[in-house]
């Protein structure tokens, strides 16, 4: 199947690693001008590296970017536009909000899991979509949660703002279609990633047992009895934000494996 994104302009926030790194990979396979996004400039160097190592595709390139604050929303997307003469794709992607209950956070703690999980996804849109407009077409993934179907236990953060995060989709997909502008919502479950490896060494103390332990009960939960890799998961993610996806938008998918039993 040709993905018609040769030549694309695409930009993947939060990528230095995990699912984020695995989509800026997936695009790069296939083509695309890729730009690389998130905090950590040594990482944002070495995936960038990586990348185009892996597939000769040259187009590859960084630039540090804090998704809570707005003033390097923009410069990013400005970067991108100045670089690659448009953006076409945008892949919202940002590090979950901390593990806890409802009564182990501030006001503090809700403002800032606001700002990097909701309000950075609105902003990277908000600077996205004139391009798409100008164009007649878009795509814009937001890497959310497998909560977006179910919530998770001792997450509240990552709940609450994951809902936020699939209305905003919803809303946009509505507003954008007639200019051919796609979006969607895809959730991971237990993909292997440093930040559930981070969850589940969590879970694993509160129940005072080992990580591998926990891992092992966690797999029988799911159908598929193992945890998916990133890269599977960057599949679904490059397909939505693709030329062959012509007619899915305003959706809420999750990649997990047949973990999460909810309709």
């Amino acid at each position: 199947m040709d993905l018609n994104l040769k030549g694309k302009s695409v930009v993947v926030t939060a990528a230095s690693k995990g699912l984020g790194r695995a989509s800026a990979l997936g695009f790069a396979k296939e083509g695309a001008h890729v730009i690389l996004s998130s905090r950590s400039e040594d990482e944002l160097k070495k995936a960038c590296e990586d990348i185009i190592e892996e597939t000769g595709n040259e187009h590859v390139t960084w630039i540090v970017c804090d998704m809570t604050k707005a003033d390097e929303i923009n410069r990013l997307m400005t970067f991108a536009a100045e670089t690659n003469g448009t953006v076409d794709v945008l892949i919202n992607n940002a590090g979950g909000p901390p593990a806890g209950g409802f009564e182990d956070f501030s006001d503090d703690d809700w403002q800032n899991a606001f700002e990097l999980n909701l309000l950075s996804f609105v902003r990277t849109s908000r600077a996205a979509i004139p391009y798409m407009k100008e164009n007649g077409w878009g795509r814009i993934l937001n890497i959310a949660s497998s909560s977006i179907k179910q919530s998770l236990d001792n997450l509240i953060l990552s709940n609450t703002f994951r809902a936020g995060i699939v209305g905003l989709a919803k809303s946009l997909s509505q507003e954008y279609a007639e200019h051919n502008i796609l979006v969607n919502t895809v959730g991971p479950g237990r993909i292997a990633t440093d930040r559930v490896e981070q969850l589940d060494q969590i879970k694993a103390d509160q129940l005072g047992i080992n990580a591998g332990e926990l891992k092992s009960q966690a797999e029988q939960s799911i159908p598929m009895k193992r945890y998916g890799e990133p890269d599977e998961f960057a599949k679904a993610i490059v397909f939505l934000g693709s030329g062959a996806n012509t007619y899915m938008t305003g959706q809420s998918l999750v990649v997990d494996g047949g973990l999460v039993k909810a309709l």
